[in-house]
């Protein structure tokens, strides 16, 4: 991966090339393939992306291109570390930003040791109910769009595995931490179950993917720096293609 201030002319992306985005606020995952897939018209490249994001998080990434496609899932296997902030003394029906409040909770008696403590139910395997609002698709249809049509949502467990989960600061009702955990994890269902074991509620409302396997955020282009780049080498893709 070359240095993310300096990018290099010498990829080769019919060949196959990894490429980590730092994917924007309110972007979805599909519209960053889109943007770097559009960004090598005329040519035609197969271009996909290992493990989605919501669009309200923010972060690493990966994105392969040509035949290093057929390797997706198996960057889509790795581990995952995430920074957050959750707001506690509430919840709302997506588990994030997306919906609004539909339930408070007084954080009378709720200490800062009991917070921390409550990280430890959640290390190991464990079993996750999927947000209504998420992607999952249940007879052929995505969940959110049963959510936001305001239909009864049939969810099943999956078990996930939390490696780390540390808080990193309280401020209530803010409260950020770091997880570190495998693929298939919800953090906004993480959040929502943290809350419910303190006999209360909580929302996520900031998200950051910061590691995948072995690969680091701050490895990671801006999407419209590799765009450009890209643009700006159509000649030579056109010739290695």
């Amino acid at each position: 991966m070359p240095d993310k201030n300096s990018i290099s002319k010498n990829f080769n992306f019919p060949e196959g090339e990894l490429l980590l985005i730092n994917k924007p606020y309110q972007w979805t995952s599909f519209d960053v393939v889109g943007k770097i897939r559009n960004a090598f018209k005329p040519l035609k490249l197969k271009v996909g992306h290992a493990g989605t994001l919501d669009p309200l998080a923010t972060g690493l990434l990966i994105i392969c291109t040509g035949k290093l496609t057929k390797q997706i899932d198996t960057f889509q296997a790795e581990e995952k570390e995430y920074t957050g902030t959750m707001v506690l003394g509430a919840t709302t029906p997506s588990y994030d930003l997306e919906t609004s409040v539909g339930q408070t909770f007084s954080l009378d008696g709720i200490t800062e040791e009991q917070i921390q403590a409550n990280c430890k139910a959640f290390l190991g395997e464990i079993n996750q109910f999927p947000p209504a609002h998420s992607a999952i698709k249940i007879n052929g249809e995505r969940l959110y769009e049963k959510a936001r049509r305001g239909e009864e949502v049939e969810r099943r467990t999956r078990k996930v595995t939390i490696n780390e989960f540390e808080i990193t600061r309280i401020e209530l009702p803010e409260i950020d931490f770091r997880v570190v955990c495998s693929k298939g994890t919800y953090i906004r269902s993480l959040v929502h179950d943290f809350g419910a074991a303190l006999n209360n509620g909580a929302y996520l409302s900031k998200l950051t993917r910061t590691r995948s396997g072995n690969f680091n955020l701050t490895d990671a282009y801006e999407v419209m720096e590799l765009v450009n780049h890209i643009r700006s080498l159509k000649t030579e893709i056109a010739t290695v293609g």
